[in-house]
């Protein structure tokens, strides 16, 4: 019987002991909403055995180091109510972030936890065991960890886009979890990047007219299969890295100046980049850094507008604090 492209479900478990499943069956509490769900169920090392003979014709080919790669994207959207996780959030600690639930006492908020805060790290990186099921076919991918990118585009739906690597297990054939529509919890109705949803932006302190941004956290993956160790995936590097895309302002006169070529060409000079995405008690989602170093500047055009177009690099200090994504 033919698989059905369009029935496909993704469900997402943390791991609490690396590689291991934590539960036989995952809940409904694990279904993720995503969008241009794929999988490479196999992603093989290929070795070919070069044989010399007498004749023509090909050697055999062995599969070696077989991984799998799945990629997925979410909505940059909150979880719906304050101090609640987005159901993502599992995702996001597998790609080498820290969650951390606190009280910051907003004015619009109701009392107890109310911020969700995810920050960088560099050593306890979790990892999730994901199930990716197409029309009856499950493919269960243990030990995964990631990278992602956030996007963000006047007149978009902004998102965050995830590249996970996890340790192949053989495919099975599994029904299709039953999942209601209140299965997908804590996923937010999403909003378009624009005036009236999009606030907060400033580069170098310069509040402009942001046309687009995006940031890419750069994690670095390496899948390991040595002898007498065990299948990983390590994250062994991160270079968190974006642009930013704005319409150019006067260099010096004038309201809203700003001089970003004299910035990029300033040694050792760091900024700030931050923007809230969202209104809504439980569907604020606010990117943060003090720690951005921007690169060359280049002219855009959009509308027949001059833009800029304006590269930048988030560079940690001690503490490993080049970004915060934080949810109110």
């Amino acid at each position: 019987m033919a698989l059905l492209q369009r029935k496909r479900v993704i469900l997402i478990e943390s791991e609490t002991e690396y590689g291991t499943e934590p539960n036989p069956a995952p809940a409904p509490a694990d279904v993720v909403l995503v969008r241009d769900l794929s999988i490479t169920p196999q992603s093989s090392d290929v070795v070919s055995r070069d044989l010399v003979k007498p004749y023509l014709g090909a050697s055999q080919q062995i599969l070696a180091n077989t991984r799998v790669e799945c990629t997925f994207s979410v909505e940059l959207a909150g979880s719906g109510a304050a101090g609640t996780a987005p159901r993502y959030g599992k995702a996001l600690q597998a790609c080498g972030l820290f969650q951390n639930i606190t009280d910051e006492d907003y004015t619009d908020a109701p009392s107890g936890n109310d911020t969700v805060t995810y920050t960088p790290v560099s050593t306890g990186f979790g990892s999730v065991t994901i199930h990716y099921n197409v029309d009856g076919v499950r493919h269960k991918v243990h030990g995964c960890r990631g990278t992602f990118t956030i996007n963000g585009a006047v007149g978009e739906i902004p998102s965050i886009d995830f590249t996970f690597l996890g340790i192949y297990v053989a495919p099975t054939d599994e029904p299709l979890p039953t999942i209601a529509s209140t299965d997908y919890a804590h996923q937010a109705t999403p909003l378009v990047f624009n005036q009236a949803n999009t606030s907060n932006f400033q580069l170098l302190s310069h509040s402009g007219a942001l046309m687009n941004v995006n940031v890419d956290i750069g994690n670095e993956l390496v899948y390991r299969e040595l002898v007498g160790g065990d299948k990983e995936v390590l994250v062994t590097d991160r270079a968190t890295t974006g642009n930013v895309t704005i319409e150019a302002p006067k260099l010096t006169t004038g309201a809203g100046a700003k001089d970003f070529f004299a910035a990029a060409i300033a040694e050792g000079t760091l900024g700030n980049l931050q923007f809230t995405h969202g209104t809504a008690i439980g569907n604020r989602v606010q990117f943060t850094s003090s720690k951005v170093d921007i690169g060359d500047v280049a002219y855009g055009e959009a509308d027949g507008i001059v833009m800029l177009e304006i590269p930048y690099t988030c560079v940690p200090d001690a503490a490993n604090n080049e970004f915060s994504l934080i949810f109110t």
